[in-house]
């Protein structure tokens, strides 16, 4: 997975409406940011999901921080799924509205010498004439996104974070602007919180010239959601420590696997305290502020959709490889094969020594080849299927009648489904696995209840997105898991801890 790839994961934004930064309490030393939040509709979600569909970096937000000895920015919530604060930068300070991303590593605005567009135009620009701290570099970069990307180039200024000045901090003044999501965004640019791994030109992420500045007293930044539709803060960010009264007991810590994004190890996903199967052995997973949902794998969260009732749209190429190859496939789990050589036996996937592989196949429904990618793919969720359904010593009927249910659940394109709002109740408790920790989400905290005129509207709050060996299998665990549970990023000891939010 490249530096810059787009995790499409977001079916609904948290829109925020920008508040100022306000100056830390006396009495915590924290500099805050608070989230203010607005009503969703399904309007509004449409715009937002055109950003983040055509945005990768813009993905991410991070949300307030508390804890004594340390500074909290104040930020502002909008359609619960994005996170936008207000930063100053260069002396005296010019104002602009940022997301708080840690799935990237750069800080960008639009240039007072972005001519050509149109996002320029309707957004704050930065003027370094009207600045005493300007520093001029004149590197040029790009960042690619999903379907567009920035272009600019390197200057260095001052940025004022809350009330904590970052002196001489690298940065990139845009002057071109391709991606709609730039044009409709609510945001003037980017704040990246990922590692400086992934930074373009080297840029130090704003969070290490902290440190390197020593202007904060620990060398950490952490966030609390507020999930609370009628609540009028959206939570906070706070860097150099936690604040106690956003989360309830301690924090649980797993260490980072690889630096880039903030990525560590995560065990199984458990529907009601059973096995999906498919993470049993272990997935990798990252913490994203910006994504709204829960990304994993397509074959568990055909699971869990079918699960908690979801409807997504009728996958014709799974029902098919389930009526062709079924019986085959079952029997050859039973006879021992190895999960990852079943489709390679039965035709539909190529083995490479470790995992199977696309391989052209002719359609079984016609004359003419198609790719496999998507044949491919289906059998090896109906693997994981089967295979889980056999430690459950189902009759064979029932495993096949199972997963042509579980075909009937995969999600829609764009990643959606919904359910029933008066099920909400009845639907089964979802645990992930951490640090041989449970940590439960209950269907009022998976399920994202939208607006649309005057109507609610329930979504599963998981999202398909498979990612293929070796950098995957991959979870993305975005709001809706950062709302359940207090994170804390831990840059000096590189580990991410989490607990359960107050």
């Amino acid at each position: 997975m490249g530096q810059r790839h787009l995790f499409m994961v977001a079916t609904c934004l948290w829109a925020l409406s920008c508040a100022l930064p306000l100056a830390a309490s006396s009495h915590d030393a924290l500099l805050r940011i608070n989230l203010n939040k607005k009503s969703l509709n399904y309007e509004a979600l449409t715009e937002a999901k055109l950003a983040r569909q055509q945005d990768e970096d813009a993905r991410r937000l991070l949300l307030k921080f508390g804890g004594s000895d340390s500074d909290a920015v104040p930020l502002v919530d909008y359609l619960n799924t994005q996170y936008f604060g207000v930063i100053g930068l260069g002396t005296p300070p010019q104002n602009f509205t940022v997301i708080f991303d840690t799935g990237s590593s750069n800080l960008w605005v639009p240039s007072s010498k972005c001519y050509f567009s149109i996002a320029c135009y309707l957004h704050h620009k930065y003027k370094s004439s009207k600045s005493n701290t300007y520093k001029a570099d004149g590197e040029k970069c790009q960042i690619s996104y999903g379907s567009g990307a920035i272009s600019g180039f390197f200057s260095n200024d001052d940025v004022l974070v809350g009330d904590l000045v970052v002196k001489n901090q690298k940065f990139i003044e845009t002057t071109r602007e391709s991606s709609v999501s730039f044009i409709v965004g609510k945001f003037d640019g980017i704040l990246g919180l990922g590692y400086p791994d992934i930074s373009v030109g080297k840029a130090p992420p704003v969070w290490l010239s902290m440190q390197e500045q020593k202007l904060l007293s620990d060398d950490v930044f952490s966030f609390w959601l507020n999930r609370d539709s009628d609540a009028s803060s959206g939570g906070e960010l706070v860097f150099g420590g936690a604040d106690p009264n956003h989360y309830k007991g301690n924090h649980t810590y797993v260490p980072v696997s690889s630096k880039g994004y903030w990525q560590f190890n995560m065990g199984d996903l458990l529907i009601d305290g059973h096995s999906t199967g498919f993470c049993a052995k272990g997935c990798a997973a990252i913490v994203d502020s910006g994504t709204s949902l829960l990304a994993g794998p397509t074959a568990i969260i055909a699971q869990v959709n079918h699960a908690i009732g979801a409807e997504g749209i009728i996958s014709t190429e799974c029902k098919e490889v389930v009526s062709q190859y079924g019986e085959m496939i079952l029997e050859l789990l039973l006879a021992q094969t190895e999960p990852q050589k079943v489709c390679s036996q039965v035709g539909l996937c190529l083995f490479d020594g470790t995992h199977s592989v696309s391989n052209g196949i002719e359609s079984v429904v016609g004359k003419e080849h198609v790719g496999s990618d998507v044949m491919c793919t289906a059998c090896e969720m109906a693997v994981v299927w089967i295979e889980n359904q056999l430690r459950e010593n189902k009759t064979k009927e029932l495993i096949l009648q199972y997963v042509n249910q579980l075909c009937e659940r995969l999600p829609s394109p764009n990643g959606e489904s919904t359910v029933s709002c008066h099920e909400i109740s009845t639907m089964p408790n979802l645990s992930f696995t951490i640090a041989s920790k449970t940590f439960v989400l209950t269907p009022e905290q998976y399920i994202v209840k939208l607006e649309q005129s005057g109507q609610t509207v329930c979504i599963s709050g998981f999202m398909a997105f498979d990612i293929p060996p070796p950098r995957g299998p991959l979870w993305i665990l975005g709001d809706v898991f950062m709302g359940a549970y207090h994170t804390v990023f831990d840059f000096g000891k590189d580990r991410i801890g989490f607990a359960t939010s107050a």
